[in-house]
């Protein structure tokens, strides 16, 4: 059976495209000019991407055509598919029918965190020999791939966002699913392009809960209002609760300042510990919703504890780039809150080091300036903000009220040059961006590897 892909590139339909490719499908695709590590997981499984406007695929008759969220009414590409009788379908429905429809489905979900929880869950589920199969929005270090179909394992991992399924399905992906295991890391407003309001976004995760059985677990913070707003509007599985408070039924207690080592706590009792190369609390959080949903699939805490103790971490997610006297870190963080997570973990880790934030406001989100008199309150942690500011934007990044130097540039050439020039030895460069960043966080890797600061 032969597949086409309409917007391929994207983490997601990437995926997909890898899952069908496993489950013997003849796949092809086309999107806009790939950048890794989608283009090289492409490339691995010889899967043919054409140009975005390419009608081709036409005349091919395809037996089906998986629509991306990023295909849009006017491109030549479905304008063509709908003048013609080929099948089509959404990536989320095509997965669900296909792929999920006899598996126990453990899905990630929230604002925060989705793609590192699904990581962690998965590389436990793993090192539990139960060969959980996978669709992850990332590249997990442990795994090296961001999906993979397992026929003979019962569970599959799938990282479950609240984004539009398709141009013709304006459901949330995550509406799709239908699991078993349901974590919700938390809830904020984000999606601009697509939500008027948390209200929106909240409703589609209720729509969501209506189809997780009674027999599921959904897996919350004790504290997230956003969750709890959810909750509110009906719930009909177990709920597991998690919060650094110990009078919940699962916390934690930090063993070591930054987060690298902690113990779970189950009713008040220590149950296991991780001790890991990651920081931060929001990883803590991560890594305790994972070792829960894996418990509700059958693993010990014990194991799923040993496991996290040798999780590699994911991708650009805090990713050290390079070894020299000026560190790189590379994050996805784009939304207030992730940003100020990450450069609170950073904080911690380098208490006596200068922390120079450097970041592209890319999400749709960001690019409309809906978080702009925020960003400020978020970036409080670092010693100096280098950011660029597309010339494109009807916003302007408000420097008046950040209490540090902010520096600004249109081009990312000149933001790389920016932070060279004011950079200095034992200075702590974390780039934040969820897209490609123009290649600025190793460029500058690069830079500092090979030029001695002076």
């Amino acid at each position: 059976m032969h597949l086409h892909i309409l917007g391929i590139g994207g983490t997601f339909m990437g995926g997909l495209a890898q899952i069908a490719r496993a489950m013997g499908y003849k796949v092809t695709g086309q999107d806009r000019p790939l950048y890794p590590p989608m283009s090289e997981q492409l490339a691995a499984i010889h899967i043919d991407v054409r140009a975005m406007d390419d009608c081709q695929f036409i005349a091919e008759r395809p037996d089906l055509v998986i629509v991306g969220n990023v295909m849009t009414r006017g491109m030549p590409a479905i304008e063509a598919l709908l003048e013609s009788t080929i099948s089509f379908t959404s990536g989320p429905q095509w997965l669900h029918e296909v792929a999920l429809k006899d598996k126990w489905v453990l899905a990630i979900s929230g604002t925060h965190g989705k793609t590192t929880t699904s990581s962690m869950l998965a590389w436990i589920l793993h090192y539990a020999n139960l060969a959980p199969g996978f669709l992850i929005g990332g590249v997990p270090a442990n795994f090296s791939v961001s999906a993979r179909w397992s026929s003979a394992s019962p569970f599959f991992v799938v990282e479950s966002d609240e984004y539009d399924s398709a141009f013709f399905d304006k459901r949330a992906k995550l509406v799709h699913y239908q699991p078993r295991t349901w974590v919700i890391n938390n809830l904020e407003f984000d999606h601009a392009d697509i939500y008027d309001n948390l209200a929106q976004i909240q409703r589609q995760f209720h729509h969501g809960m209506r189809l997780v059985p009674a027999s599921g677990l959904l897996i919350i913070p004790a504290e997230d209002e956003g969750v709890a707003g959810v909750l509110a509007q009906g719930c009909w599985s177990d709920v597991a609760y998690q919060s650094a408070n110990a009078s919940k039924n699962w916390s934690w207690q930090l063993l070591a300042d930054n987060a690298s080592h902690f113990a779970i706590l189950l009713d008040g009792q220590i149950v296991g510990e991780v001790n890991w190369s990651l920081i931060g609390e929001f990883n803590i959080r991560n890594g305790l919703s994972a070792i829960i949903a894996a418990r509700h699939a059958g693993v010990p805490i014990t194991v799923a504890c040993e496991a996290l103790s040798g999780f590699a971490g994911v991708a650009r997610r805090m990713t050290l780039l390079n070894d020299s006297a000026i560190k790189v870190y590379e994050d996805f963080a784009h939304h207030p809150t992730a940003i100020s997570a990450t450069l609170t973990g950073l904080r911690k880790s380098y208490p006596h080091n200068r922390i120079l934030a450097v970041l592209e406001p890319r999400s749709n989100t960001m690019r409309m300036g809906a978080f702009k008199d925020v960003l400020s309150n978020a970036l409080t942690h670092a010693d100096s903000v280098f950011m660029y500011q597309d010339s494109n934007w009807d916003w302007q990044i408000p420097t008046e009220s950040f209490a540090q130097p902010v520096f600004l540039s249109s081009t990312y050439e000149k933001l790389s040059q920016s932070v060279i020039a004011h950079s200095q030895p034992g200075d702590i460069i974390v780039c934040m961006s969820n897209g490609g960043f123009g290649g600025v966080p190793k460029q500058l890797a690069q830079y500092y590897n090979t030029n001695e600061p002076q």
